[in-house]
């Protein structure tokens, strides 16, 4: 069910966001309503962890010079 808010913003916000929406082809109010959807539902998923994957995460130290192109390369070249 829709329900109705109202907002109080600053004007040059407001049409920036309405010219962007329409170049979209989206409604502001479907902007808003996204983004009041992705961080909320980040909040749920964290929440949604395992205390099994918590107590893994973090485990793995890697330096921080680490170069993951090099990395990638020399491993591609031994495969191939």
């Amino acid at each position: 069910m829709d329900t109705k808010l109202t907002i109080k913003l600053d004007r040059n916000i407001i049409e920036k966001a309405k010219k962007y929406a329409k170049s979209k082809n989206v409604s502001l109010s479907r902007i808003i309503e996204s983004y009041l959807n992705a961080i909320t539902r980040d909040e749920i998923q964290h929440e949604d962890i395992s205390p099994l994957v918590q107590s893994l995460s973090g485990i793995i130290e890697i330096p921080d010079d680490f170069d993951f192109k090099k990395d990638y390369t020399d491993h591609l070249l031994n495969k191939y």
